[in-house]
């Protein structure tokens, strides 16, 4: 595609040399540039892409898309001065690709916790229905049956519409993504017209980022307000902010909630550890799921699928075939009646729901053994309330190491300690090593006792000091149990 038609789509301040080229690929990685592609300079959270210009320069870039000019100008390269090169990339990556976030449905799904879970479901379930489905999430990007692990929540935008253009080409009708607070405000989702949003809560995170809980509601918020008139806004009102994130949007608003009046409705019935009963909608569906929290996240997806036009009986058939997404609230039994719980809860009331939907099961006759640790250059508010969480509704606490990244493990675990009171120390043990944590853990249990091991859920991985060692806390598990002996 050639300049002049490219810069149709973005607005920019001024142009330095000729608008005749012909762009052959697009980058903002300077490494990854080569003849004949444009160079879109970023202001990164860490690095500033202005200073790789030179570089880029070097490599072949014949276009160099920045927010301020190099001191030195090249003759045979095109500069295009901009005021905001973050959101330039995707609409400069979108008009690249042909706009193909216009040519199938695109819904994002946004929220502290349950992004994995709706998206995911979704995708299934679109994909049972017999559609052509793509799906951007946490742990892989999918275009239908085809599998890419997942480097980040949302990628990006560069990597999104390369996604969305590939999933164009093999011809999907529907792509659902998650869409993160830092993607928002990174402007990760620019260029993408969306059908539709959902907003599943907002709780404790990412304020290592944010600063201030006012900030992190703002950056979610900060979507819906992008939603076209043409969208919808699908939200969860049982959340306290669920109509604060819709109030400014333009999009056609959509209610959920498992307790109060909606557009869609869902009670619990019954609970058990291998799945739930529920009225979703006026019927009675059984699924298998677990947790109020769960049946949440079926509703949001029950409210997505009848919004997109989708027939009811044919959406409750296979939600109550659905299973849950890996590492979301995963059983593991032993030989002799343990169960083990696996699942991703990595903030306070992400924790706190798991923990309750347990305590809304258990009968009262065994132990409820939690093994929880909290990430390290993340945020650091969480780690006394994580303690808290597992502790108020746990009869043991084993605090433990969780991606302790280049923070050092212990320093991280006596942080957590600082949010148990004196009244529950005495079941509260530390054990830095993740393996030794989840051993001990298989062999204080009796039968019966129940393990939950939160925290890293699908992740298999332990990333100390930039290096990521395989782990996988299922494996652990079922190493301790016997099961994979």
């Amino acid at each position: 595609m050639k300049i002049n038609e490219l810069i149709k789509y973005i607005s920019f301040s001024k142009v330095i040399g000729s608008v005749e080229k012909t762009v052959a690929g697009i980058e903002f990685d300077s490494r990854l540039i080569k003849t004949g592609f444009l160079f879109v300079a970023q202001q990164g959270v860490v690095s500033d892409g202005h200073k790789f210009i030179p570089r880029a320069i070097e490599n072949g870039a014949t276009v160099i898309v920045c927010g301020q000019l190099p001191e030195e100008i090249s003759s045979n390269v095109t500069y295009i001065k901009v005021d905001d090169s973050n959101e330039v990339l995707g609409k400069l990556a979108s008009a690249f690709y042909n706009f193909p976030s216009q040519k199938l449905k695109v819904v994002g799904v946004t929220g502290t916790n349950g992004k994995t879970s709706v998206a995911t479901l979704l995708y299934k379930m679109f994909l049972q229905l017999g559609y052509n489905t793509g799906l951007i999430s946490t742990i892989s990007y999918r275009i239908k049956e085809k599998e890419e692990t997942a480097s980040h929540t949302t990628p990006n935008a560069l990597k999104i519409q390369q996604l969305l253009a590939e999933m164009v080409i093999a011809g999907c009708q529907y792509c659902f993504m998650e869409v993160s607070s830092h993607a928002v405000h990174q402007k990760r989702i620019s260029g993408i017209e969306f059908a539709g949003g959902i907003f599943t809560n907002i709780t404790h995170d990412h304020l290592d980022y944010h600063k201030t809980f006012a900030e992190y509601i703002k950056a979610k918020k900060g979507f819906f307000d992008g939603l076209s008139k043409e969208a919808f806004a699908i939200t969860n009102i049982d959340d306290k902010n669920g109509l604060v994130m819709v109030q400014n949007s333009q999009a056609e608003k959509v209610t959920f909630s498992t307790s109060t009046t909606a557009s869609f409705r869902c009670k619990v019935i019954e609970s058990h550890f291998d799945g739930m009963l529920l009225n979703l909608d006026g019927r009675e569906i059984w699924t298998r799921f677990v947790g109020k929290f769960n049946a949440s996240n079926l509703l949001a997806v029950y409210a997505t699928a009848i919004r997109l036009g989708q027939n009811k009986d044919e959406v409750l058939t296979i939600i109550s075939n659905l299973h849950p997404v890996q590492g979301r609230f995963e059983t593991v039994r032993s030989p002799d009646g343990k169960l083990a719980i696996i699942d991703y809860a990595h903030t306070p009331d992400a924790l706190k729901n798991v923990l309750r939907a347990i305590s809304e099961i258990r009968t009262r006759n065994e132990q409820v053994i939690t093994v929880v640790g909290a990430g390290g250059d993340r945020d650091k508010t969480k780690r006394p309330e994580m303690a808290n969480e597992a502790v108020l509704a746990s009869d043991k606490v084993i605090l433990t190491s969780d991606n302790p990244r280049t923070e050092n493990p212990a320093q991280i675990i006596m942080e957590m300690e600082t949010g148990v009171s004196a009244k529950f120390k005495n079941k509260v043990v530390s054990i830095e090593n993740r393996r030794e944590a989840i051993k001990t853990a298989a062999l204080i249990a009796q039968p019966g006792d129940i393990i939950l091991i939160a925290g890293k859920g699908h992740e298999n991985y332990q990333d100390i000091n930039g290096v990521k060692y395989h782990f996988d806390d299922k494996e652990e598990i079922e190493n301790c149990f016997g099961i994979n002996n």
